[in-house]
């Protein structure tokens, strides 16, 4: 797989993310990295709400609805990294992107 690829794969669930982490080069590209690094704080901020909000539902099931909806956010930047990783960019996801720039040693 090509580059540009491997950046769009990285965001397709967590399996598409091992698939280009185990496929890209040793030296990786800047750009599959950083799609890499966006993707991967993206699906690790995913199962931290995911787990909240379980634990939110054992106590209010009424709000339960409500943060369905508010999953929906994940699933649009979700598009926007693969938009991005397409256009060959190198943009941060909205609103958490920028932490992830620097972050994730073992994504070199």
């Amino acid at each position: 797989m090509n580059n540009k690829t491997l950046a769009i794969v990285s965001y397709i669930t967590i399996i598409g993310w091992l698939v280009s982490f185990f496929s890209s080069n040793s030296p990786r590209d800047p750009l599959v990295k950083y799609h890499q690094k966006q993707s991967f704080g993206l699906y690790a901020i995913v199962i931290v709400y995911n787990v909240i909000i379980q634990i939110i539902a054992r106590i209010i099931p009424s709000l339960v609805f409500i943060f369905s909806l508010v999953s929906l956010v994940f699933l649009v930047f979700i598009i926007i990294g693969a938009i991005n990783a397409s256009k060959e960019k190198e943009t941060p996801l909205p609103l958490i992107g920028k932490l992830f720039e620097n972050k994730f040693g073992f994504i070199n």
